[in-house]
This record gives C-alpha cells, structure tokens and sequence, in this order.
C-alpha cells in the first residue's frame, strides 16, 4: 500500500514581515479571548488584495503560487478576520 502524503508545499514569495502582530478587541483582557490565527501566507494575500488592489491573478504570480491556490488563502483569512471580528476573538498571525 502507496503512502498517501500530499504535495511539497511550494514556497511562498512575502514581501512583508507579518509575524508578531496581533490584534484584540478594546477592552477586553487578552488571556480572556479565543484566538484566531491567521498565517503569514494568509496576511501576504491580504495585503495585495485587498490593501494593494491587485488582482488574483497578479497576486499569486508575486507570491509564485497558483490563482487557485491565492483564491483558497485569501477566502480563508476573509472567513477567520470576519470571525474574529464579529465573535470578538484575537488575531495572531503566525508562521505555517
């Protein structure tokens, strides 16, 4: 029997160092929240999206991965950065 492991993780070109930020709602102690983490990978995509308005397209090529692998990263840090917002949870981003 094949041992079934996924593909090699292709590197991931991030022009921005996004680690150690975090952020959390007003008012509310730290060690009091849930928290959410959003992967660095997660925060590049961010960025050119949505802060640098680029599109999908031109965005996965500087981050040298597939249009469709941007479209699942930036779909992802949407869904947890609406999380944390609306359900008032910290957000950490970190290394994959």
């Amino acid at each position: 029997m094949k041992n079934c492991v996924g593909r090699k993780r292709k590197n991931r070109n991030i022009d921005m160092d996004h680690l150690g930020v975090c952020f959390k709602p007003c008012g509310i102690p730290r060690d009091e929240l849930e928290t959410v983490i959003l992967y660095e990978d997660e925060m590049e995509a961010i960025r050119l999206a949505d802060l640098e308005s680029l599109y999908q397209e031109d965005s996965a090529t500087k981050m040298n991965i597939s249009r469709t692998t941007f479209a699942r990263l930036i779909q992802s840090a949407h869904q947890k950065i609406a999380d944390a917002l609306i359900n008032k949870k910290n957000i950490e981003i970190q290394k994959r």
